[in-house]
């Protein structure tokens, strides 16, 4: 077929309402993606954003959502113009997925109660810890529920007026559908999830409702949570309202369905078909994590993983670290000035070559230098601020590719040491999955990252597209699932999608490995260093 052909059936495609669209709010950048027949990209758009410490707590604000939404959606539809001379009027289907966890609370008449409470945010240690204890399952610091419960027991004036509360996903679904709905990934970063119902574990439940019986007679977490769905199902369809909200132009028609909306784990793992068990998945942006679909239970209750699922509802540990991408970002920057200094201006893909490519040529140790990259407090390291720090002795080696190696090694220390866990738990994973934009420099972080977990880390074409593409994937998968009863998510994704894909695999370098290794044992003893620095600053 000729590139005219393609052209041509995309086209046809775009116009008959053959595409799905996906969304992502991450936490830097709200992605719009367009999905072709094939699952093909065919267009996209973004909006950079950035979230913002107000009083004491990162959030963004409603409006920023609305506005974002806005201007991702008019730069895709502006990039499928340019492409195909056409603009979308309708899909097949579109989906919502966005950052997890987090709180939005809102009263009867559907008013948020209090700003946004991102995942970012540390300030529920008495209340995770309660939890956490009572249940017999580790309740992170940035879960919902987490969140809620320390509303209760700061006796926040917003708790008596509550009448739901859901993640920025089910927020953004509820206003395009009128629905208060969750997809199950995404849901069990509220509430812990039943695998065998595939729904709020309601022994759990009821255990809450106990505990805060004394404190709030009478409130019924089940009726505050979003109805939970799986992959597949049918999440409503997008209004008339829900369509002037991301195209207040009024070109976009009312009509396609929804898949469930989902948390940027869950779409992370369908864009690397990382969904059945032994696979693995490693999304990296402001935060980084890992996702391993178990086998079986873990034998221990680990404060390092948690426990949630695939879209499907398949139990997964998760290595979560609140800290990710954004200070290799800050000295990314600070090279580019550099650059611009010295009458040499570079786009950002340029520097970030250059520096990843100085980082190959790093010692395998980073030379005796560290770097920590806790831009905020890190749970799975026990600490509730950070410090982004650089740390290095008198005898170190400081070269640009030590700094840069010592950098990216940085961004995954917290990782490796979620991972070891779960290897101490004999947790098997054949190949790991990664994608982000820290993976666009072919084969640096890739194999730097292999070292750091010590095993294969494949990257495919959908790396850089992330979480949009995979939510439109689910998409796609919903149209499909209403067609074809008793069609899986994996078969789906292992025969549909990813049957011919391309994939370029990393497999761990025995130096690289023992290199990181000795970084990671200096990187764990320097952690009072870090702990020093967050008292005294």
């Amino acid at each position: 077929m000729t590139r005219h052909d393609e052209a041509t059936g995309s086209r046809d495609a775009i116009t008959a309402g053959r595409t799905t669209l996906g969304i992502e709010l991450g936490s830097t950048n709200i992605k719009a993606c367009l999905v072709g027949p094939e699952h093909e990209v065919l267009a996209s758009g973004t909006h950079g954003w950035e979230n913002e410490l107000s009083d004491g707590r990162w959030t963004y604000s409603l409006e920023a959502v609305h506005a974002g939404l806005q201007d991702a959606y008019a730069a895709l539809v502006a990039d499928v113009e340019q492409r195909y001379g056409v603009r979308p009027t309708t899909y097949g289907a579109l989906g919502v997925s966005a950052m997890m966890h987090g709180y939005l609370a809102f009263d009867a008449d559907g008013e948020l109660l209090v700003p946004f409470r991102t995942w970012r945010n540390t300030s529920t240690g008495p209340a995770a810890a309660k939890l956490s204890d009572l249940f017999g399952h580790n309740i992170p610091l940035r879960w919902s529920i987490a969140h809620l419960y320390q509303a209760i027991l700061d006796d926040e004036p917003h708790v008596p007026q509550i009448a739901s509360f859901t993640t920025l996903a089910g927020y953004v679904h509820r206003m395009l559908t009128g629905r208060h709905v969750l997809g199950v990934g995404d849901a069990s970063g509220m509430f812990p999830i039943d695998p065998v119902t595939r729904d709020y574990d309601r022994r759990l439940l009821d255990q809450f409702r106990h505990l805060v019986a004394a404190e709030r007679p009478g409130l019924q977490v089940e009726g505050l949570l979003p109805e939970v769905l799986p992959a597949g199902a049918d999440a409503g369809h997008l209004t008339a309202e829900g369509a002037a909200l991301l195209d207040p132009t009024g070109e976009l028609r009312a009509g396609p369905v929804l898949c469930p909306p989902e948390g940027d784990a869950g779409t992370g793992m369908v864009a690397t078909n990382a969904v059945a068990p032994r696979t693995g998945n490693i999304s990296a942006g402001t935060s980084i994590f890992a996702m391993v679909v178990l086998e079986k239970p873990l034998t221990g209750v680990h404060h390092e993983l948690d426990l949630v699922t695939t879209p499907a509802g398949d139990l997964v540990a998760m290595v979560h670290c609140n800290n990710g991408a954004s200070e290799l970002d800050a000295w990314a920057g600070v090279f580019a000035e550099f650059a611009t200094a010295l009458g040499h201006p570079s786009p950002a893909d340029a520097v970030f070559e250059a520096l990843f490519g100085a980082a190959l040529d790093g010692e395998t140790d980073g030379g005796g230098l560290l770097a920590y990259n806790y831009l905020a407090g890190e749970p799975i390291t026990g600490l509730d601020q950070g410090r982004p720090l650089v740390v290095r002795t008198p005898d170190s080696r400081l070269t640009l590719a030590n700094l840069m190696r010592t950098q990216i090694y940085g961004a995954f220390g917290t990782l490796a040491l979620g991972m070891k866990v779960l290897h101490g738990e004999g947790v098997a994973v054949d190949t790991m999955f990664a994608h982000g934009g820290m993976f666009r420099t072919a084969g640096v972080a890739q194999r730097l990252l292999a070292a750091a977990v010590d095993a294969p880390v494949a990257v495919g074409r959908t790396a850089s597209e992330g979480g949009a593409w995979g939510i439109a994937v689910l998409a796609a998968f919903t149209r499909a699932a209403a067609a074809e009863p008793g069609l899986t998510l994996d078969g789906y994704l292992a025969d549909r999608v990813f049957a011919d894909a391309e994939l370029d695999v990393a497999r761990p370098d025995a130096d690289d490995v023992a290199g990181f290794a000795a970084y990671l044992e200096r990187y764990s003893a320097g952690l009072a260093v870090e702990r020093a620095a967050t008292e005294a600053l």
